[in-house]
């Protein structure tokens, strides 16, 4: 019984509680619904307060966020596999913070930034450089060996990263889909932006695939995750640090392109159709359908 009970304990899968991040969601949630219905008639007189698409965007944002804060990708990445705790940063840093600048209305962010003094220094810290750097600062601490081994076995320390990420995520952001629109760069500065925001993350991506041995001691244990060895999961987190964050800001940054392009090519062919003087048969039929024949002369 008591083999069967110390398996047990050791079984990744057991299911571990985490009312906090419950009541998180909870308060998330509650207060994005108290903004719509009693905020928002106080702030402006736009109607609808809020899109369809907007509450879909929050509705993903929450869902992801409690994915990778809840159990089991929070327990499988603090305790097991670095791995899954590299896709939690990424799901923090790469795609809540997007879906909730997506959800958030002009008038909401304008309520919580307000008018004064932290309006100027969140402006500062959402510009493109101060954003960028912070971002990619944060990116870089978080993988010191020292600081991951001890955030692992730390909850206040483990979660207060997490905000650290979050945080600079959503900075990180607004200049893509900031809810204030004068806060946004133009379409090639932010292909440029994202561009830059995909390149530094490949110097600790390439130390984690090309180390040798094991760079975070905290997951060199001897219960293993589907079989992964403690190296295997460390190449497969720069991998996906590599792969899964540059795919992502690509496919945004192709996607900007395409559509600019075709915007810009149907706005030219539109110009050369109206400005096209060719002569053609039917233009030739069109005037003398116009003209009338010529009276005969008298004899």
């Amino acid at each position: 019984m008591l083999a069967e009970a110390a398996t047990l304990d050791l079984s990744p899968w057991r299911f571990q509680a985490h009312p906090e991040v419950w009541l998180l969601m909870a308060f998330l949630a509650g207060s994005y619904v108290y903004a719509i219905r009693v905020i928002g008639p106080r702030s402006t007189t736009d109607r609808p307060l809020v899109t369809g698409r907007q509450i879909a965007a929050f509705a993903a944002a929450i869902g992801m966020l409690w994915l990778a804060s809840d159990w089991p990708v929070h327990d499988i990445a603090e305790e097991y596999l670095y791995s899954v705790h590299m896709f939690q940063h990424m799901v923090l840093s790469y795609f809540v913070p997007p879906l909730v600048w997506l959800a958030t209305p002009a008038w909401l962010f304008d309520a919580i930034v307000g008018t004064g003094r932290v309006r100027t220094v969140v402006r500062f810290l959402c510009r493109p450089v101060v954003a960028g750097v912070l971002f990619n600062g944060v990116i870089m601490i978080t993988h010191i060996p020292a600081l991951v081994n001890r955030s692992v076995s730390n909850g206040p320390l483990h979660y207060g990263l997490h905000v650290l990420v979050v945080a600079t995520g959503l900075a990180m952001w607004v200049p893509m889909v900031g809810p204030d629109r004068s806060w946004q760069i133009g379409p090639a500065p932010k292909m440029i932006y994202l561009f830059l925001m995909s390149v530094v993350p490949t110097v600790p991506a390439a130390w984690l695939t090309f180390a040798e041995g094991v760079v975070y001691r905290h997951y060199d244990i001897p219960v293993r995750v589907w079989g992964i060895s403690a190296t295997v999961d460390q190449q497969v987190a720069g991998a996906i640090m590599k792969t899964g964050g540059s795919i992502f800001l690509w496919t945004i940054v192709v996607a900007l392109f395409i559509r600019n392009f075709s915007r810009r090519f149907g706005t030219e062919q539109a110009l050369r159709r109206t400005d096209d003087d060719t002569l053609t048969f039917e233009h030739v039929q069109a005037e003398f359908g116009r003209t009338q024949p010529a009276a005969e002369p008298k004899r």
